[in-house]
């Protein structure tokens, strides 16, 4: 797989049926290694491991009904309440991002306010925090650390 622009982790990866699969540290299971996943595996040890974040308040493909259609948002952290502190959004490393990914997690933060969005895919990171009062929100240079 493609180096991404992370730190560098060791994962868990198994060959199984002709298919590579990674283990998920949160789902706590081998998932296909598709290379949205590699993108999503390496975001997770970032949070966990750069950020603080615990495995409890991390949820990942959560489904949500959006304009009566199943969608799954590929990574939410909560807050100890339940509330949403952070929406990511994974691409392939492949993938440029572009408005239509911005534009995809708009929608899927119609539903969670989320503090913070995150867009990634693996080699270019963005990063915004929301004002919902001033319907306004900030790019930031990375993601607060979990302990603020």
């Amino acid at each position: 797989m493609l180096a991404l622009n992370f730190p560098t982790y060791q994962f868990r990866i198994k060959n199984s049926e002709n298919t590579q699969q990674i283990f998920d540290i949160v789902r706590k299971k081998f998932v296909v290694l598709q290379p949205e996943e590699w993108v999503r595996q390496h975001t997770l040890q970032y949070l966990v491991y750069e950020k603080g974040y615990p495995l409890s308040l991390i949820g990942v493909e959560k489904m949500i009904l959006l304009n009566g259609l199943k969608k799954r948002a590929d990574i939410l952290v909560y807050k100890p309440n339940g509330a949403i502190r952070l929406l990511i959004e994974c691409k392939a490393p492949q993938i440029k991002i572009t408005q239509l990914a911005f534009d995809q997690i708009a929608r899927y933060n119609l539903k969670f306010e989320a503090d913070y969005l995150m867009v990634t895919n693996g080699i270019e990171h963005y990063y915004c925090q929301m004002d919902y009062e001033k319907e306004k929100y900030t790019f930031l240079k990375q993601i607060p650390d979990f302990s603020r």
